[in-house]
C-alpha cells in the first residue's frame, strides 16, 4: 500500500475513469442542451485514450494505492471497448473493485458481456419514474423512454450484476417522486442513492434553493419506513448510508453541498483524453496522456502522478459557502468531461 498523501494527509485510494465525453442524453444538470448542441465540439476518436495506454498508466496508478476504478464518461457505453477495458482492469491489473455509472440506455444489450468481463456493480441514473419527469432530466430528446432504462436494470439483475441507482433531486423538479421512487427499489431489493443538486460545471443552472438537502430526504422516507443510519464500510464511502428497519434494504445519499466530505475525499479524475483531475469542481488538469505520448517511462509517469496527487490541495464543497458569501464564482470543468 503506498504511504503517499496529498497536503491535507488524504491518500489515493479511488480513481473515475472517463472513457469517452460523449452522451445520447442531454440531463440539464450534466449536458444542457443548449450548450452541448448539435454544433459542439467533441473530443475526436483520436484523442481518446486508447487501450494500450491505459494499461501503462492505470498500472502506476495502482502503485500509488488505487483500488477502486470506477468507468465513466459522458456515456461510457457509447465506447464500444468497454467490456475490454473490464477485463483488463479485473484480470490483468487485479482491481478489487471495479464498477460503472450509465444512463442504462445500452445496458440490456451490453450487461452480460460486462459482467463476462469481471464488473463487480453498475450504477444506473434514474431521476423518475414518471415518463414526463424523466423526459425532462433526460433532455426531453425524441424516443427517450424510462421504460428502457427499466429494461436494462432488469437485465444487468438476471446476468447476476450488482445494481445500485442514483437519483439527483431537484426540488421543484422531481423531489415529489422520492417515495415513489424508494418505494420501487425497496420492492426490487435495489440501493437507491440520493444525490444533492451540485454546482458542477459552470452551465447546469444551478441555485442553492434548488437543493434538496440530505437530512430532509432522510426525513421524509423515515416518516414512512423508519431508517437507522449504518456504520460506514471504508474510510471515505462517499454516500451515508440508512437501512430500512424493515429489512427491505437500504439508502445512500451523497450530500457533497449540505454535509461535505471534502476532508476524507480519496478519488482522483482521469478524462476520456488522459488528463488528471483532483476534484470534480477543478478548473484544470495535468496531462498524463500527453507525458506518456512525449516518451516518458513508467517511472517518470509514477513520479508525475505522484507529484501531482502530493501537491492536492482541494475542498471545493467546504469552500463552497465562503465562495456564495462573496458571490464569487469558479470556472469549472464540465461534469460530464470528467465524470460525476
Amino acid at each position: 500500500m503506498s504511504s503517499l498523501r496529498d497536503q491535507l494527509g488524504r491518500p489515493l485510494r479511488d480513481l473515475r475513469l472517463s472513457v469517452t465525453d460523449r452522451c445520447n442524453f442531454r440531463c440539464p444538470y450534466c449536458m444542457p442542451a443548449a450548450v452541448f448542441g448539435p454544433d459542439h465540439a467533441f473530443l475526436g476518436d483520436s484523442q481518446f485514450i486508447s487501450l494500450a495506454d491505459l494499461r501503462r498508466i492505470l498500472r502506476q496508478f495502482t502503485r500509488l494505492g488505487v483500488e477502486k476504478i470506477r468507468i465513466t464518461g459522458g456515456e461510457p457505453l457509447l465506447r464500444p471497448d468497454v467490456p475490454e477495458l473490464v477485463r483488463l482492469l479485473k484480470e490483468e491489473l487485479r482491481i478489487p473493485d471495479v464498477a460503472l455509472t450509465t444512463n442504462g440506455w445500452l445496458l440490456a444489450r451490453t450487461a452480460a458481456d460486462l459482467h463476462a468481463a469481471g464488473l463487480d456493480r453498475v450504477n444506473v441514473s434514474l431521476d423518475s419514474l414518471r415518463p414526463e419527469t424523466f423526459a425532462r432530466m433526460s433532455g426531453a430528446a425524441p424516443g427517450l423512454r424510462v421504460e428502457r432504462v427499466l429494461e436494462g436494470i432488469a437485465a444487468a439483475g438476471r446476468v447476476g450484476l450488482r445494481v445500485k441507482l442514483n437519483m439527483v433531486v431537484q426540488r421543484g423538479v422531481n423531489d415529489a417522486d422520492i417515495p415513489d421512487m424508494a418505494a420501487w427499489a425497496r420492492a426490487r431489493g435495489l440501493t437507491l442513492r440520493f444525490i444533492e443538486f451540485m454546482d458542477v460545471g459552470n452551465y447546469n443552472g444551478w441555485r442553492p434553493d434548488l437543493v434538496v438537502p440530505a437530512r430532509e430526504i432522510v426525513a421524509l422516507l423515515s416518516a414512512r419506513w423508519p431508517l437507522e443510519p449504518c456504520t460506514p464500510a471504508y474510510r471515505g464511502e462517499v454516500a451515508a448510508r440508512y437501512r430500512y428497519q424493515d429489512g427491505a434494504g437500504e439508502i445512500g445519499l451523497i450530500s457533497s453541498v449540505t454535509e461535505p466530505f471534502c476532508r476524507d475525499c480519496h478519488r482522483a479524475r482521469l478524462s476520456a483524453d488522459g488528463k488528471l483531475y483532483t476534484c470534480l469542481f477543478a478548473s484544470a488538469g495535468w496531462d498524463v496522456l500527453g507525458a506518456l505520448r512525449a516518451g516518458a517511462d513508467d517511472e517518470e509517469l509514477f513520479s508525475f502522478l505522484s507529484r501531482v496527487w502530493h501537491g492536492r490541495l482541494d475542498r471545493y464543497s467546504d469552500e463552497r459557502s465562503e465562495l456564495l458569501a462573496r458571490h464569487e464564482t469558479r470556472q469549472k470543468i464540465e461534469m460530464s468531461y470528467i465524470g460525476g
